[in-house]
C-alpha cells in the first residue's frame, strides 16, 4: 500500500502539470485511505506536497514567461494571510466532536473529509461543465478588479487552510474571468499562488504540536515533482479540455465515494 501511495503521487504531479489544479484533490484521499494518515494531519501534509510541487511547476512556467507576478502578489497576499490564520488558529480551535445526528457522531476528522468531498464535487462540476475559454491577447493591458480579487483570494485561502486544497480550480477561473488572462498564463500564475499560500500555510502547522513524518513527505513530494514534469510534457500533446472533463468525472466519483465511506462505513 505504501508503494502504491507513492506511485499515485506521480498522478498528483501530472494533474498539476496538465491543468494547473487537482493536485490536492488527489493528495488528501491518497494520504488518508492509502497511507493511513489521519485527516487533519493529511491536510497539513497536502499543503507541503502540493506547495512544493506547484513551486517547481511555477518556476518552469516562469522560465517560459507564463507567470504574471503582479497578479501573484495581488491575489496571493490575502490568500496567504487567510490560509496561515486558518492553520494557526482556526484548525486547533475546532472540537474533536463537531455535532451528532442521532447515533452518528461527526468528529473533526469526519467533518474535514466530508467538507473535502463537497469541495471535490464542486470542483468536478466546474471541470465537467467547463467550456473552451476564448483566448485574449497577453499584450493587452489588464484591468484589476481589486475588491473581487481580494475576496476571491481570501476565500481560496480559507478553503486551503481547512482542507489542504490548493484551490487551482477556483484560482484559474478567477484569473481568466476577472483579469481576462490567457489560459496558459493563468495556469502558470496559479501554480505560483498555490505554492506560496500552501507552503506558508504549512509553516502554521510547524508551530503546532503535530509530529511531522518528513520521510513520507520527502518521498511523496519527490514522486509528485517527477509527475509535474511528465504533466508539462503531456500538456503539449493532450487537449486540455478533454483531459479536464475526464478528470472531472473521476473527481466526482471520488467525492461521492468519500461521503459514502465516511457516513456509512466508518
Amino acid at each position: 500500500m505504501e508503494i502504491l501511495g507513492y506511485l499515485l503521487a506521480i498522478i498528483v504531479g501530472i494533474s498539476l502539470g496538465l491543468i494547473g489544479s487537482g493536485g490536492s484533490i488527489l493528495t488528501v484521499p491518497i494520504l488518508v485511505y492509502i497511507l493511513g494518515v489521519n485527516p487533519p494531519l493529511a491536510t497539513a501534509y497536502s499543503l507541503f506536497i502540493v506547495g512544493s510541487t506547484a513551486l517547481v511547476g511555477g518556476v518552469q512556467s516562469a522560465l517560459q514567461k507564463r507567470v504574471d507576478f503582479k497578479t501573484v502578489i495581488i491575489f496571493g497576499i490575502p490568500s496567504i494571510v487567510a490560509v496561515y490564520a486558518t492553520r494557526m488558529w482556526l484548525m486547533p480551535f475546532l472540537p474533536n466532536e463537531i455535532f451528532t445526528i442521532g447515533s452518528l457522531i461527526i468528529t473533526k476528522s469526519i467533518g474535514l473529509m466530508l467538507l473535502f468531498a463537497v469541495v471535490m464535487i464542486l470542483a468536478s462540476v466546474t471541470m465537467i461543465n467547463s467550456k473552451k475559454i476564448q483566448q485574449t491577447d497577453d499584450n493587452l493591458p489588464r484591468v484589476y478588479n481589486y475588491p473581487m480579487i481580494f475576496l476571491d483570494g481570501t476565500f481560496v485561502g480559507l478553503l486551503t487552510g481547512l482542507v489542504g486544497a490548493g484551490g487551482g480550480f477556483l484560482i484559474i477561473p478567477a484569473l481568466v474571468l476577472l483579469l481576462q488572462m490567457p489560459m496558459k498564463l493563468a495556469v502558470g500564475t496559479s501554480l505560483f499562488i498555490i505554492a506560496a499560500k500552501s507552503l506558508i500555510g504549512f509553516i502554521g502547522d510547524l508551530q503546532g504540536s503535530e509530529i511531522i513524518d518528513w520521510k513520507l513527505l520527502s518521498i511523496f513530494t519527490s514522486f509528485a515533482v517527477a509527475g509535474i514534469f511528465v504533466g508539462i510534457i503531456l500538456s503539449k500533446k493532450i487537449p486540455s479540455q478533454k483531459l479536464k472533463k475526464g478528470f472531472g468525472w473521476f473527481v466526482l466519483a471520488m467525492g461521492i465515494y468519500i461521503i459514502i465511506k465516511e457516513l456509512f462505513f466508518k
